[in-house]
């Protein structure tokens, strides 16, 4: 019995200045996304209009956590909508598609 291995590439070495640009990056995302939930959370800002045209910052955030910043959605709720919409809950914002954005708002806005 022999057992196969995925050949993966080679992860190419970074500079130090590369893996820095990078945290950087990585940090900027983290503090816009946790500010986004916080306006979320006290109604500034509205989910629906995010994820019809999400800024970039949100691309590889996922739908799940997103909604649960929304005020009166708990996990129970949030996979219940994302379920009737047929959405993964590990769905990115970014990964969506165009049938399953349009069900989601539509579904969000009902309410």
């Amino acid at each position: 019995m022999t057992t196969s291995t995925a050949s993966t590439a080679p992860v190419p070495e970074r500079s130090h200045d590369q893996r820095m640009r990078a945290l950087e990056a990585a940090n900027e995302i983290r503090t816009r996304r946790a500010q986004l939930k916080k306006d979320l959370k006290a109604g500034k800002v509205q989910i629906d209009r995010l994820l019809l045209d999400p800024p970039e910052y949100l691309s590889s955030a996922k739908v799940f956590d997103l909604m649960l910043a929304v005020p009166k959605y708990g996990r129970v709720k949030v996979n219940r909508v994302l379920n009737h919409c047929r959405i993964s809950p590990s769905k990115t914002i970014g990964g969506l598609s165009v049938r399953q954005r349009s069900e989601l708002v539509a579904h969000l806005r009902r309410k």
